[in-house]
């Protein structure tokens, strides 16, 4: 069993809430695996900044408002890349691939904010992956993983999944007639609002998810 993986998974899809305990028996108890395992999957996942030591055990970490702030600072830039390579190098079973992808979007019913975050982050690593670039996804991945961490997703914020369906649509068309620069300003745009969602989201409720 990949340990690492399926705790990661757990974290961010908020199996494992933010300030859940994480010790090394009970985990070892839970997966049927000696503790080697799971001390190795517990460094991995604090080097990823998805856990941190407590006052005396292990847990899952919490992002600070500046915290979020850098991640869509840094993913801005990185989507921005990510969108230009795809449009120069997608090839047509990249193009097909993206859009299923985005036909599935448009046929969902945004009554379940939890299939729309799932459609959302497959879109994202669709066009991550047309780059071609391994680092660039790795990256992603990476900043994508505290973030989809909240509970309450940008998706549904107002009128904000209609917003994305566009967007969306606007950087296939881009990136389907290869067109590099325009692909990087929708994908930064696209990030730019999401941002700014987020950090209205954060002036409502007045701390951090």
């Amino acid at each position: 069993m990949d340990v690492y993986n399926k705790l990661r998974e757990m974290i961010i899809t908020g199996v494992l809430p933010v300030g859940a305990p994480l010790t090394e028996p009970a985990l070892a108890r839970q997966f049927r695996v000696s503790r080697t395992p799971i001390r190795e999957a517990l460094r991995r996942l604090q080097q990823d900044g998805l856990i941190e030591r407590g006052s005396r055990r292990m847990q899952v970490r919490g992002l600070s408002a500046e915290e979020t702030l850098e991640i869509y600072d840094v993913r801005i830039m990185l989507e921005t890349l990510a969108a230009r390579a795809a449009a120069e190098r997608r090839t047509e079973w990249d193009l097909m691939k993206l859009e299923q992808v985005h036909a599935s979007m448009i046929a969902a019913i945004p009554d379940d904010p939890y299939r729309l975050v799932r459609y959302n982050r497959t879109f994202h690593e669709t066009v991550w992956a047309m780059s071609h670039n391994g680092t660039l996804v790795d990256l992603l991945s990476r900043l994508h993983a505290h973030l989809i961490r909240y509970r309450e997703t940008t998706l549904t914020y107002r009128d904000r999944w209609g917003h994305v369906l566009e967007e969306h649509r606007n950087l296939v068309e881009a990136i389907r007639v290869g067109d590099r620069a325009t692909a990087g300003q929708i994908a930064e745009q696209h990030m730019v609002a999401a941002r700014h969602v987020r950090m209205q989201m954060y002036a409502v409720s007045g701390a951090a998810h």
